[in-house]
Parts: structure tokens; C-alpha cells; sequence
């Protein structure tokens, strides 16, 4: 299920850890400029907007871990559930594994899903296809509206379900031990739910979450650093990793029924087959999260509690990161969490969180894409600072990881950030090219041409010359 989630002194050694670019920008930022200081412009997206652009060749990078600790991760996405369940066999589908799109489609859906299913099928080796006209499909992808799909499910953006055929079916079946993944010795159909009045790029961020659980692990863990198995949401489509867990889910070593210590003992031959890089002395699985720490990174992202309470919870989750003396993805996410909800009302706590954040993730070796997010933060940090070169530095530094995990809208606001840096240093020429690539890719990733112009203004209205401020 995909989830719809002193200071200035202080922050100085981390920007120093970031380079002179940042540690600038960190003195600026500690009086940053009132917001009717900023320059009138006129609206930056062109009219008629640019055609959407695509994605093409996948750019794939296998996980960088252990298989020892590949291993812990399989077996704990394997046999659990996202609520805490045990499930106590492994299930798979056998044989061919037709797949219906059902409901109101596009033509950028259809190649969204065509293109999931050959990466399934190049990637994991999964026997997966379109169903034929006259077929009955395995899994059907069923094209709701949101509002209909979340009065049935209210926290989640699309979800699967196993045993059912159809949005009818599932209501008729919802109360009931039929959609209960528990109960299921082998699979044999599931539908998968999404909303079809979203942009383009979150439609297909649902096709790749919710069919990877309607073939293999149902679980989420928060601290995996480069999976769509994660309720962080950083990656938007099925990663190296993601498709080695399917591919082991398959292995001929492995059969419908097996349990977790059967599982246990097949795995480090399995992973040594498949993933003979993985076969190097290495660190085990990140400690267990604890419950606490997900209650509090949840409701400091949910919609529910007021911003005070939401940034109380978001440091809390910091609190207890620090505790579990974590410095992984958990600690990074932590501090995400935390300087996005501290933008409104305390920009020197939200520019202290973001570059503890970026510390962080720019330790590890598997963060990149996550360290991109952090980077757009600082970039509007740098942009309203009047720092134009700090905030190109960040952006051309992130711009490949983004590019290779298809993440249009975060591609596209970036480009919309360096379009306005590029003003600022007087290039105007290349600031126009950058911005048509940019709401290009905004298309995909924002969807309405409405939204596209609503964010484009908005990233424009960040700049600030010296002189301004």
C-alpha cells in the first residue's frame, strides 16, 4: 500500500562537512529575506506548455549490501505484513502471470504499465505479460477515481488485494477472510487499486509499489535504503534492489508453502547464484525499528494533528533515531521530517535539520536519491539567500541520481531552480532552455497544466539577487 506523509552556530561544522557553498549559504540563510522583498516576475511557464517528456532506458544499480544482509531483508519482507502480522508461508503465483488494466486508462498509463512488465520480465524473470482480450488475468490494475478509492481506504493513495476480480467484488469481499493475506496458501488473483485523476508519475509510482506486492513481498521496512519497500517514498520506481527480491521470490530453490526457517536456510545459496557481488563480508541488517519510531515519523507525515504537534512528533522521531544510535536512512528521514515541518515557522531549525540530514545520507553509499530531496531544500535555501552558485552546486551535483530514478517532479524542480539560478548570473539564454526541459518533465510529474504553472511561479518567486536582500 502506497501512503498518501543558537541555531546559526550550530549548523555551521555540518555545512563545512557539505562544502564552502553550503557553509555560506548557512550564513545567509540565518537572516533570510522577508517574503515581500521578493522581485516581481512575470509567470515563467511558457504558453502553450512544452510536450511531456519521458523516461527512457531504465538506469539500474544493483544493491550495494551484503547477501548476509540482502538475506535478513527477504526473509522480513517476506514474512510480515505492513501491520505487524507474521504471515507463515511464502506465496507466489505459478506459471504465466497475465496482467489486465482495467477503467479510465490513457496512452501514457498503457506505457507506464508495458514498460513495467518488460522490466519485470528483463530484470526479475518473472513470466509476466498482458492479458489476452478473451483471458482471465492474474492481477488486474482497476482505474478508480481518489475520492472513491479513499472513502474505502483513507491513508492509502492505491493499495492490492488479494482473491478479488474487480472493485465490486472487493466491496462484497472486504470484511471478510478472502482479502486476507494471511490466509493465502499460494496466489492466484489480486486486483491492484489506483487513482486515475493524479499526474501521470504518480499513477505509475502506483503500478510499480502495488504489482510488486501483488507478486512478492507484502511488507514495508523504513530503514532500507534503496527500495520502493520503504513508506519513506524517496524512490518512486522498482530499484536493483527491488527486482533482486523478486527474482529470489521466484528461484526454482524456493516453492509455495516454505516457511521462514525453510526460507532461511535456502537463501545464501539462492543469493549467491543470483547476486555473486553480494558475496563479500559485510555489515548484517539494520537493528529492528522500533514501534515508537514509526508512530511518530507517521503522525508527524499524516494529515492529521496540527503543524506544532506534527513538528513535536517529527522530533521526537529524531530523539529516538539519536537513542538507537542509528546513522542510517532512518536518522537521515528523521531530520527530512523534521525541516520540512519547521519551514513555516523556524527556517534556521529547518536549514539546521536539512544539513544534519545531508550529513548523513551523503555518509552512506546506497543515499543518493535520497540525499537529492535534501538537496532541493537547500537549493531553495540558497536561492532565496541570494547564493545562485551554492544552489547550481547542489543541483548539478544531484541532478544524475534523480534522472536515474525517474522522479520527473523532483527532476523538473530542480531544472526550475537552476533556470531561476541561471537568471540570477545572468545567463538568461541557458535559463530559458532549462526551464522548457523542466516543465517538460513537470507534466509527467505535476500532471494539470494548472499545477505545472502554480509550481513554476512559485520556484521563480525563491530567488533573490545580493543587491535584494
Amino acid at each position: 500500500m502506497r501512503r498518501a506523509a543558537e541555531r546559526c552556530r550550530q549548523v555551521l561544522p555540518g555545512a563545512r562537512f557539505l562544502g564552502t557553498a553550503l557553509m555560506l549559504l548557512a550564513v545567509a540563510a540565518c537572516s533570510p529575506p522577508a517574503p515581500d522583498d521578493a522581485p516581481q516576475r512575470d509567470t515563467p511557464a511558457a504558453d502553450p506548455l512544452p510536450p511531456m517528456r519521458s523516461f527512457g532506458a531504465p538506469q539500474v544499480r544493483p544493491s550495494l549490501r551484503s547477501n548476509a544482509a540482502l538475506a535478513a531483508d527477504f526473509l522480513d519482507l517476506t514474512f510480515m505484513l505492513e501491520n505487524g502480522r507474521p504471515l507463515e508461508r511464502l506465496t507466489r503465483y505459478k506459471g504465466d502471470i497475465a496482467v489486465s488494466l482495467r477503467g479510465a486508462t490513457n496512452p501514457v498509463l498503457e506505457r507506464d504499465l508495458d514498460r513495467l512488465l518488460a522490466r519485470l520480465r528483463g530484470e526479475a524473470r518473472l513470466p509476466i505479460r498482458r492479458a489476452e482480450t478473451d483471458e482471465t488475468p492474474q492481477i488486474v490494475v482497476e482505474v478508480m477515481p481518489r475520492r472513491t478509492l479513499q472513502r474505502a481506504v483513507p491513508d492509502a493513495a492505491c493499495f492490492v488485494v488479494p482473491r478479488v476480480a474487480g472493485w465490486q467484488d472487493f466491496l462484497a469481499a472486504r470484511r471478510s477472510d478472502r482479502v486476507d493475506w494471511t490466509t493465502l496458501e499460494r496466489r492466484e488473483t489480486a486486483t491492484v487499486f489506483l487513482p486515475g485523476d493524479v499526474s501521470p508519475q504518480e499513477a505509475r509510482d502506483c503500478l510499480h509499489e502495488e504489482i510488486a506486492q501483488a507478486v512478492g513481498p507484502l511488507n514495508d521496512l523504513y530503514r532500507l535504503p534503496d527500495s520502493v519497500f520503504n513508506d519513506d517514498n524517496f524512490h518512486t520506481v522498482l530499484t536493483g534492489f527491488d527486482m533482486l527480491m523478486l527474482r529470489v521470490t521466484y528461484d526454482g530453490a524456493l516453492t509455495n508453502g516454505m516457511t521462514r526457517d525453510q526460507v532461511a536456510a535456502a537463501l545464501p545459496a539462492v543469493l549467491d547464484r543470483l547476486n555473486p557481488g553480494g558475496r563479500r563480508a559485510g555489515t548484517a541488517a539494520a537493528s529492528e525499528t522500533p514501534r515508537a519510531w514509526v508512530d511518530e515519523i507517521e503522525y508527524a507525515l499524516g494529515p492529521r494533528g496540527s503543524e506544532r504537534r506534527r513538528k513535536a512528533a517529527a522530533e521526537r522521531a529524531v530523539g529516538i533515531a539519536t537513542e538507537e544510535g542509528w546513522n542510517d536512512v532512518r536518522l537521515g528521514f528523521s531530520l527530512y521530517a523534521l525541516g520540512r515541518l519547521a519551514l513555516m515557522d523556524d527556517p534556521e531549525l529547518a536549514l539546521q535539520a536539512f544539513v544534519a540530514a545531508a550529513r548523513t545520507y551523503r555518509a552512506l553509499p546506497d543515499a543518493q536519491v535520497q540525499d537529492a530531496h535534501v538537496a532541493m531544500q537547500l537549493a531553495a535555501f540558497a536561492l532565496s539567500a541570494g547564493q545562485p552558485e551554492g544552489a547550481m552546486a547542489l543541483i548539478d551535483e544531484s541532478l544524475p541520481a534523480v534522472r536515474a530514478s525517474e522522479n520527473a517532479a523532483l527532476l523538473s524542480s530542480l531544472m526550475m531552480m537552476r533556470a531561476a539560478a541561471l537568471e540570477l548570473l545572468g545567463r538568461d539564454a541557458e535559463a530559458r532552455r532549462e526551464r522548457e526541459q523542466a516543465l517538460g518533465w513537470a507534466r509527467y510529474g505535476f500532471g494539470s497544466d494548472r499545477i505545472v504553472r502554480e509550481h513554476a511561479v512559485e520556484i521563480a518567486s525563491l530567488a533573490h539577487r545580493p543587491a535584494d536582500r
